[in-house]
């Protein structure tokens, strides 16, 4: 009996699935803040504070890991979506919008002018202070999901390019978020322990190379790495794009879908409706009895505020002007410079990275209050007024004028195309 064959994803379809999902685990990730600030300042407050202390014990013979609920979501599950990160960043470098040059160019210039700008007002608004100054980093993030939930509430008046731009600049974000992790926020580190990361590393190769396709060898060697890691004193999370990047995307003569494409299926359900609202509620919460306006003009909240909300813009903005003045690039097919703004605007929507790397930043918990205000006030900030210069910017049928009919872009994504050579 012949072997049934399984549709590959063009990129077209994968693009528009992905987005779709990360629409609708944005509107889980506002719930599940919400869920977090109300419970945060109840009665039962006290209660939702000592659970994300409670210790959670992991003992393998007289090797153990014993940290609080917080800390296994955000150095446990959260090397889960730095996967799903590494997988969608190796697949768009690959063979997506990012596999050549002329592709990358122009949001990878833009991402860096949104990440430069934050990070320099934030270091000017904390000047000669060494303390707070460790938070540079954390304005310069943004978050797919709720950029992408915004883009989806505009409907078509969107073109499709241009929430192709919005997801390039994110992921090259990302990007350079993982970068900065490893760079400037690890802890003293273990050489033992990162000896035995550096084997698990080269173990990943090994397999690779060897054309391993299954994916449970590479899942056993990840869960080693991500323990040697969180023992080495870099953070764990970091294992997790160490083994995405590992997996492979290709394998010559294939009919079913390729390691990496499977794997990726398989993790955004429960990224997307799991382990980022989880992050959000367990993050989210602050207290916000004797909040006062004063507060908002601390050093570290007004960093984050005017980092994520005046600098993403405007470094987003500039560079992107620059580069097509320079012809490195040209703007999205149907779009205009109002709505370069808006989306620019959008990328200021920093909250899941941006807590992230808060909570990297300032490991002792003192600043987690104002981190988490600046973090909210910045992001809803950005989403509102994001929303409404692409809603006052573009006609409803802009998108099919542009030549991105929904509904013909769908159509032709449900082709299939086989995988070609093993990478």
């Amino acid at each position: 009996m012949p072997r049934p064959t399984h549709v590959i994803l063009l990129p077209a379809q994968a693009l528009l699935q992905f987005m779709k999902l990360e629409a609708a685990g944005g509107i889980l990730l506002v719930i599940a803040s919400a869920i977090a600030m109300v419970w945060a300042n109840s009665p039962g407050g006290d209660f939702y504070f000592s659970l994300l202390r409670t210790k959670v014990s992991l003992l393998f013979g007289d090797i153990g890991f014993s940290k609080s609920l917080l800390h296994w979501i955000n150095d446990g599950l959260m090397a889960i979506f730095f996967l799903l990160i590494g997988l969608e960043i190796k697949r768009e470098v690959m063979g997506g919008k990012l596999a050549t040059l002329s592709q990358a160019a122009l949001p990878a210039i833009a991402a860096a002018g949104g990440m430069a700008i934050p990070a320099a007002i934030y270091l000017a608004v904390n000047w000669g202070n060494p303390v707070t100054a460790a938070g540079w980093a954390i304005p310069a993030a943004t978050d797919i999901a709720f950029a992408l939930g915004v883009l989806a509430l505009l409907g078509p008046r969107v073109p499709a390019s241009l929430k192709v731009f919005l997801l390039a600049i994110a992921i090259i974000d990302d990007l350079g978020a993982i970068v900065i992790i490893a760079l400037f926020y690890t802890a003293d580190l273990s050489a033992e322990a990162l000896g035995l990361a550096v084997a698990g590393i080269v173990a990943l190769i090994v397999i690779n190379r060897a054309g391993v396709t299954r994916l449970a060898p590479y899942i056993l060697v990840g869960i080693f790495l991500w323990a040697c890691v969180l023992k080495s004193g870099v953070h764990a999370t970091l294992a997790g794009v160490a083994l995405a990047f590992a997996i492979p995307l290709r394998e010559e003569g294939a009919v079913d879908e390729p390691p990496l494409v499977r794997l990726e299926h398989m993790l955004h359900p429960w990224v997307a409706f799991g382990i980022l609202p989880l992050f959000a509620f367990a993050n989210a919460g602050v207290p916000l009895a004797g909040l006062t306006f004063q507060a908002l003009l601390e050093p570290v909240t007004l960093g984050i505020i005017l980092g994520l909300f005046i600098g993403k813009q405007v470094g987003v903005l500039v560079t992107t002007w620059g580069a097509v003045r320079l012809g490195l690039g040209r703007l999205p097919d149907g779009s205009g410079w109002i709505q370069i703004y808006g989306v620019a605007v959008l990328t200021g929507i920093g909250f899941t990275m941006s807590l992230f790397i808060g909570e990297l930043a300032f490991p002792e918990g003192d600043q987690s209050a104002a981190i988490r205000i600046g973090v909210l006030a910045g992001s809803l900030l950005s989403a509102i007024v994001g929303y409404i210069v692409l809603l006052l910017a573009a006609p409803r049928e802009a998108q099919v004028d542009a030549g991105y009919d929904p509904d013909a872009l769908e159509q032709t994504a449900g082709q299939g195309v086989r995988a070609g050579e093993h990478r």
